[in-house]
């Protein structure tokens, strides 16, 4: 079993990666904003699955596909970028009404969003090749840090959440909230723009 100062390296790099701005997190503080902490919660968690399946695989063995096939990750990384566009275009179109809400992501869509999710692909990377842990099978290792990051990233990215809930108290005015919606598009679309470099 790995000591604590073997995981406390890992931990920490696992807090940076999902609590810094990234993707889900501009996401998550739009759907916090329009609809509260609550009704973000599914796509809170679907992040969070999705990001440790992803680490699980990759741990697994699916980092040697793309040691095999490097143009697979740069369309991966393409596809990841496109998807981000088109996600902060959407963010634009959003209505501002206060009765038509815009959309939320479900748990199976923010789950599913990890796979072309060009920061949760490094972070799944980073850990299968830099923080396995040694003592244990591969199974086993792979478990262990995948568990040992949705933990650490689920109250991260729920910060992120909170904090677009306690702003959408401020966007009662549709023109506050259309720029709100502007300012999330702009930073997804930039985030997604620095990601594909």
């Amino acid at each position: 079993m790995p000591r604590m100062n073997e995981l406390l390296p890992f931990l920490t790099y696992c807090a940076l990666m999902s609590g810094t701005p990234g993707p889900n997190n501009m996401m998550l503080v739009a759907s916090g904003a329009h609809h509260g902490y609550r009704r973000t919660l599914p796509a809170i968690l679907g992040m969070v699955c999705g990001v440790a399946t992803l680490t699980f695989v990759m741990c697994m063995g699916l980092g040697a596909l793309f040691i095999a096939w490097p143009a697979l990750h740069a369309a991966l990384k393409l596809a990841g970028t496109l998807y981000m566009l088109v996600l902060a275009w959407r963010l634009v179109g959003q209505p501002v009404a206060m009765d038509r809400p815009p959309q939320t992501l479900g748990f199976v869509q923010a789950a599913l969003f990890q796979a072309v999710n060009p920061k949760s692909w490094l972070r799944a990377v980073t850990v299968a090749s830099v923080f396995m842990p040694a003592g244990l099978s591969l199974p086993a290792a792979a478990l262990l840090v995948s568990l040992a990051g949705a933990l650490v990233g689920f109250p991260c990215i729920s910060g992120w959440a909170l904090f677009g809930s306690w702003i959408g108290r401020l966007l009662s005015n549709p023109g506050r909230r259309r720029a709100f919606n502007a300012i999330m598009a702009a930073s997804l679309a930039l985030l997604a723009v620095m990601l594909m470099r």
